[in-house]
């Protein structure tokens, strides 16, 4: 039996934005080990978002990926367009493009600021509006991906944080709006979750060291983030509205006394998507 006929999303279909790398890339396919038919979104990583894609196609469900810059909302809107054609409708918005960077407050320049503002907040929103009619028409469901950063303070984070505390505020107003339509709007603040962008900002960043400082003792994977998505995507979670998801192995429920916040940062975030970093 093919279980992709009986998974959780089993005849959904859904635009996974970012998925050429990360987190996406793993969303994307588990909806599709899911039963879901998957539109791929990526900016820079063309290969990635291919591979995922022909990776969903052997396995026996559809999937396409498609290119868009999201500091432009011409391409955002465009995205819009290509994914609800190749898909036949839309059922999941899942919205996890982003970029980090670490600026010392005092250097942010104004077009870093607006860069970040526009791939992580400005594209989210307006990609959320164009696909609504379609979410409307399914009842659908819209996944949206924040960070423990909109909800702790870190040092050189105040713009990053600054978009991921919009998402949260953002999706908990959504979701009240669009509930008579019957469209469900929640969120995912995942914690520490390595990444190859990561260890590409931070060579010497080792996962066993980073799960020393969380409480359960290891840092999360992508796939913990994509089963997340999964169980809000489903109707698992129909009773489920305008909430964040905090995936992070408890750090937000530790209380810290020590001088972290004093410590030099030395990785650097942003490197090619940031201009200037």
């Amino acid at each position: 039996m093919d279980v992709r006929r009986c998974g959780r999303l089993a005849g959904k279909r859904a635009l996974v934005t970012g998925s050429g790398t990360g987190i996406g890339r793993e969303i994307a396919l588990e909806f599709a080990r899911e039963g879901a038919r998957v539109a791929l979104h990526y900016s820079h990583s063309a290969a990635g978002a291919a591979s995922a894609a022909a990776e969903i196609a052997d396995g026996g469900c559809d999937a396409r990926a498609f290119r868009a810059d999201f500091r432009d909302l011409e391409q955002v809107r465009g995205l819009a367009c290509s994914a609800v054609e190749f898909l036949g409708g839309l059922d999941v918005l899942v919205n996890n493009a982003g970029v980090t960077a670490n600026i010392p407050f005092d250097r942010v320049t104004p077009e870093q600021f607006d860069t970040i503002y526009s791939v992580n907040i400005r594209a989210q929103f307006f990609l959320t509006q164009a696909v609504l009619p379609e979410l409307e028409m399914s009842r659908g469901v819209v996944v949206n991906l924040s960070s423990v950063h909109g909800l702790e303070g870190y040092p050189q984070h105040t713009v990053y944080a600054g978009t991921k505390g919009a998402i949260i505020a953002y999706t908990r107003c959504l979701a009240i709006e669009l509930a008579p339509s019957g469209v469900r709007v929640n969120a995912i603040a995942p914690g520490a979750v390595p990444v190859e962008n990561h260890f590409k900002a931070d060579p010497s960043a080792d996962p066993s060291v980073i799960g020393d400082l969380i409480p359960a003792g290891f840092p999360g994977e992508p796939i913990d983030v994509a089963r997340a998505a999964v169980y809000l995507a489903s109707d698992d979670s129909r009773y489920l509205l305008g909430q964040t998801l905090v995936l992070d192995g408890g750090t937000t429920s530790w209380l810290p006394f020590g001088n972290q916040f004093k410590q030099p940062f030395t990785a650097t975030f942003g490197k090619g998507y940031v201009p200037g970093v």
